[in-house]
């Protein structure tokens, strides 16, 4: 099996994977960590949107991950390190020993993924979205339930931080997306493409059980606490999950995985 001992943590050759906490902040020019057996197994799949640089593994994890080695191009390298040196690496004790560097794709104009939408589309919007778990949730459950792509607006968060990827259990890396604009940019190309847009929100008077699409839809969620702004949810649908024992919302990623069922739960499935 090719691989190749790391025995120095400042070894040049793994600089991409060294002080992984901090680079999640300031960013890897293009490139971003997965980590974790699932997530690395989506990366290096055909389903992967992404393409692998590199693997960092600990010495015991070798075997379990032997067949995705195999099928790795040849100029992927696999580094191998015993525990300590690799937790120097990382610096963190890093328990799940599978990591990956990986090249993020070009994320292709909001007018590309809306260039043929059919009836039975369904697209999520996510504006002003930085906790990183529900960024990774919202892909997980776009995922899941077919969305045809993820729109992000210019103010949510990076989705390739590696939070986000593990949450998502690799969905981040599957799944067609886009960043750009404002949020009322993001409407208006919904729109204009004959997609109805629904604003989830607490303020709706229409309760998500009632609606039943007509066409291609796109589900817009918020950011918990300020949620959508005023002047978005007056442009869509607004649409809304009653609460009981006085709370006014659900968690983001958990609305978006219930509206998600609702608008899906009678399409074929994909």
């Amino acid at each position: 099996m090719r691989t190749i001992s790391i025995n120095d943590p400042d070894d040049a050759r793994i600089s991409g994977f060294r002080d992984i906490r901090e680079r999640d902040l300031t960013g890897r020019e293009g490139l971003f960590v997965a980590e974790g057996e699932v997530v690395v197994r989506v990366l290096a799949s055909t389903a992967s949107r992404c393409r692998p640089r590199a693997l960092l593994l600990a010495e015991k994890r070798v075997a379990a991950l032997s067949d995705v080695i195999a099928a790795l191009a040849p100029s992927v390298p696999v580094y191998v390190a015993g525990q300590t040196v690799l937790d120097r690496i990382a610096g963190f004790p890093l328990h799940r020993g599978i990591l990956a560097l990986g090249e993020k794709p070009v994320a292709p104009p909001v007018e590309h993924l809306l260039a043929a939408v059919a009836d039975e589309d369904v697209f999520v919007i996510a504006s002003g979205i930085g906790n990183h778990d529900n960024m990774g949730g919202v892909f997980r459950n776009a995922a899941a339930f077919g969305a045809r792509a993820v729109l992000l607006d210019e103010t949510c968060c990076d989705p390739f931080y590696r939070k986000a990827i593990r949450v998502s259990v690799g969905a981040v890396l599957r799944s067609p997306f886009t960043v750009g604009g404002s949020a009322e940019d993001l409407v208006a190309a919904m729109q204009t493409a004959g997609v109805e847009v629904l604003a989830l929100t607490p303020s709706a008077t229409l309760r998500l059980a009632d609606y039943r699409p007509q066409g291609p839809v796109a589900l817009m969620v918020g950011s918990e606490g300020p949620g959508l702004p005023r002047v978005v949810i007056d442009r869509c649908r607004a649409v809304g999950v009653p609460m009981a024992g006085g709370f006014d919302s659900l968690n983001v990623a958990v609305t978006s995985a219930l509206a998600l069922h609702h608008v899906t739960s009678g399409r074929p499935a994909g």
